[in-house]
């Protein structure tokens, strides 16, 4: 994480500036293989956040750690509260900080939760709060738990990568497993919960991911 981003849940009401940007990492807590940990996708949106706020000049808010994972559901440790629930999450949250805050950014690191995001920051500027928007942890890489996410999660937070447990997926291309993730979910598809090959994941690697990462989000907020 950024160590210049200045984290929201620290501050008292009186440190903070009048309208200050805002950025909320929304993540999951789900199954990322048997080598990385449940809090994968919420420890990339709080890097790319802590990034993007330390860049802004903004807070980073404290994150959103349970999305909707639905597909991941038949692998213990999951924690889902479904497409709708996030989505009101996501609009109470962005109305609460819309009353002292000039700018919202959510930042997203599951790809599950881009229906609810989408949903809840169409609603919000319907409703008139056309100072947020959303941007995602994208780029490049295999679907889930292998090499990308995996070298990611070396560059930060090593000590939670159990690198001897890394083995492949299914490592067919993602556009050719959706329709069976679709239907079936996750672990009929990947009885290890990997899409795509970890084995050679490297922290440098990781480090230029997370590069190009907050770049894309920064050229799309």
């Amino acid at each position: 994480m950024n160590t210049t981003a200045r984290l929201l849940a620290e501050a008292t009401w009186t440190d903070l500036p009048e309208r200050p940007t805002v950025l909320v990492p929304v993540g999951s807590t789900e199954q990322h293989g048997p080598h990385l940990p449940l809090e994968t996708d919420t420890l990339i949106a709080q890097a790319v956040a802590g990034e993007l706020a330390g860049g802004l000049g903004g807070y980073l808010a404290p994150a959103v750690a349970v999305g909707a994972s639905g597909e991941h559901q038949e692998f213990p440790g999951v924690v889902s509260i479904g497409t709708d629930t996030l989505r009101l999450v996501l609009i109470e949250s962005v109305r609460s900080l819309s009353l002292w805050a000039g700018r919202v950014v959510l930042v997203n690191g599951h790809g599950g939760n881009l229906t609810a995001i989408t949903s809840a920051v169409q609603q919000l500027r319907a409703e008139g709060h056309h100072h947020v928007t959303w941007v995602p942890c994208t780029v490049e890489g295999d679907a889930h738990a292998g090499r990308t996410e995996t070298s990611l999660l070396l560059h930060l937070a090593p000590r939670l990568v159990r690198a001897h447990r890394a083995k492949p997926g299914n490592t067919r291309p993602i556009a050719e497993l959706l329709p069976d993730l679709r239907a079936q979910g996750v672990r009929p598809v990947s009885p290890n919960g990997v899409l795509g090959d970890p084995t050679h994941a490297t922290a440098v690697e990781g480090a230029h991911l997370l590069t190009r990462m907050v770049e894309t989000a920064r050229r799309a907020i």
